[in-house]
């Protein structure tokens, strides 16, 4: 077999959608090519830009860094990225030494944040008190508290994160069986607020699946960490994740096919079940919240912090 595109002989993966098949080359392009291709189709950015990248030093930050580090290089937008430490015995490290070397390779501004420093509380504490949510709830609200203030003490103006094709249709498929309608509107490229509190983010992966991005690096030869979060497969991500990757040996399309089908009803879903509400300030933190304690206080009162 032949690469469709430029006739090597050395094909690395035939593509599910396309059905093309591809060489290391051409198949690094290829993603490369989709990711801006996203970037500019959703609007994503704006000239003169700063852009924090929420760089885990996993496959899918490491990308969206490398992406976007295309659009500096033509001087559109500034970068800088926050590496979040969770608190993971024997599982973060790495992935923190990773990110501070990207972040010298490229010699854009960084910092590290600790759920220690910042709640006074690590991920494992959390799950080894008996919490009333699963793993990802705690992780997901903390983990955007704190991007949102390092955005607006970097001066930043849009938060890109990793999130792909595989991260999205989980999402889509949690909130629906999950009857979490309100959660279901805030999905999309491009999540903004009524809020100026709120720095806009963005997701320049979106439409990429997560193997091929794991396949991208390891072709690029870009230094990732691969082991995924030991918390991962008790949470009903991973049910919902074990789901769609079975369907999708019978139905390879099915991921590609419940985005479009979401984007399509994307905007009559937000704007038949849009909630109107005022954002203030948290009386015990300071941040924006809708009510009188953010979701992280109240989370941070679960745990007597």
């Amino acid at each position: 077999m032949k690469c469709s595109k430029c006739g090597n002989p050395n094909v690395i993966i035939k593509k599910e959608q396309s059905g093309q098949y591809l060489c290391k080359d051409c198949f690094i392009e290829s993603i490369e090519k989709k990711a801006i291709k996203t970037v500019r189709k959703e609007k994503m950015l704006d000239k003169g830009d700063k852009v924090l990248v929420a760089l885990s030093g996993g496959k899918d930050s490491v990308t969206v860094l490398e992406v976007l580090d295309s659009f500096r290089k033509l001087n559109i937008i500034d970068l800088c990225a926050v590496t979040i430490d969770e608190g993971i015995a024997g599982y973060r490290q790495e992935g923190v030494d990773i990110a501070i070397r990207h972040a010298e390779r490229l010699g854009i501004e960084h910092r590290i944040v600790s759920f220690k420093d910042e709640f006074g509380i690590t991920l494992d504490e959390i799950m080894n008190s008996n919490p009333s949510k699963g793993s990802c709830t705690y992780c997901g609200v903390f983990r955007r508290a704190i991007l949102n203030k390092a955005a607006r003490d970097m001066g930043a103006t849009k938060i890109a994160t990793g999130q792909n094709l595989d991260d999205e249709v989980q999402g889509i498929l949690m909130n629906y069986l999950e009857g979490n309608i309100d959660n279901l509107t805030k999905l999309g490229p491009k999540t903004t607020s009524k809020s100026e509190k709120f720095t806009v983010k963005i997701k320049p992966l979106r439409e990429i699946p997560e193997h091929e991005i794991g396949l991208y690096v390891v072709a690029k030869e870009l230094e990732v960490h691969f082991a995924g979060c030991p918390y991962a497969q008790q949470s009903f991500r991973g049910e919902v994740s074990q789901l769609i990757n079975n369907l999708s040996e019978n139905h390879p399309t099915i991921k590609y096919s419940t985005l479009r089908g979401y984007d399509k009803i994307r905007e009559v879903v937000k704007e038949e079940f849009k909630k109107e509400y005022t954002v203030s300030r948290c009386e015990r933190c300071g941040e924006p919240s809708a009510n009188k304690l953010c979701r992280a206080c109240v989370f941070l009162e679960e745990f007597g912090r």
